[in-house]
């Protein structure tokens, strides 16, 4: 059974930097519009704090957070704008608190937690290692709509490398959520890292092929960015099709964004993204 320590403390990093980019805005850049619409700055980090709590009453309070789904699901897919807007409107200090104390007690609940424990989800169940890396995952990505609207390019890190192996153990739920059956084969997937190294996953003598860089690949899979502004190929029909209708997060296709224009790639920069939190 794989230590999860090492995600949490990647989580509290990526959370950490997202952090620093918002705790010094004015009011009026915490009104700033994102690539989600009708989402500000405020909206995205409100979303990070409910979803944070949600993380928490699935690992401390099973049938609290069975309560919420319940909820949420009587909602359909108002829920995600609901729990945004619910925070969306506090003084920004104010939001700035609930964020760090959520995510603080997330963090320790994470670590206490047996490694073998599997808490309730809006999907499947998750294991310690899984909730840690869906947060970073939807961290990462919300964080790159804060640093879209405030006119920052965020320098990708090897943390990566978790969303890059979420991405690939959501192949066969991709197809699925489009009504499409999974190939029957694994494919070959090949990633460069910030950092240079190399991360492969799947056989080796795979026929069907992703390859590109890893930052790339993560803006695909959480549907920051639009395929055609990546540089990724694909080798094989199958692999072809994937590219098309990636996605990392739980819930239904998420619509993603627009291809740039001749203007030049602005990646993660236009449209919403995952249904779970735009």
């Amino acid at each position: 059974m794989a230590d999860p320590t090492p995600v949490i403390d990647d989580l509290r990093a990526e959370s950490d930097e997202l952090d620093r980019l918002v705790a010094r805005l004015t009011p009026e850049q915490w009104a700033l519009a994102t690539p989600a619409p009708g989402w500000t700055v405020a909206h995205q980090i409100a979303h990070l704090a409910w979803t944070d709590r949600a993380a928490l009453a699935a690992v401390t309070d099973p049938d609290a957070f069975r309560a919420l789904a319940a909820k949420a699901l009587a909602h359909g897919d108002s829920f995600v704008d609901e729990g945004a807007e619910e925070s969306a409107g506090l003084p920004p200090a104010e939001l700035l608190a609930a964020w760090r104390s959520g995510r603080d007690a997330l963090d320790l609940a994470l670590r206490a937690a047996e490694p073998g424990t599997r808490f309730p989800w809006f999907g499947p169940p998750m294991a310690v290692a899984s909730m840690a890396t869906a947060r970073l995952m939807e961290t990462w990505a919300h964080g790159l709509d804060v640093a879209d609207a405030l006119g920052v390019t965020p320098v990708p890190t090897d943390r990566l490398a978790h969303i890059a192996r979420l991405g690939v153990r959501t192949r066969d739920f991709a197809y699925t959520v489009h009504g499409l059956t999974p190939p029957a084969e694994e494919f070959r997937v090949l990633l460069t890292a910030p950092s240079g190294a190399v991360w492969g996953y799947g056989p080796e003598d795979a026929p069907q092929r992703v390859t590109g860089p890893a930052l790339d690949f993560c803006l695909l899979v959480t549907q920051r960015a639009h395929r055609d502004d990546l540089a990724l190929t694909a080798e094989g029909p199958d692999a072809d099709r994937w590219l098309d209708i990636a996605q990392a997060f739980a819930g239904p296709p998420g619509s993603g964004r627009k291809p740039k224009t001749a203007e030049g790639p602005a990646k993660g920069s236009d449209g919403p993204a995952e249904r779970s939190g735009r």
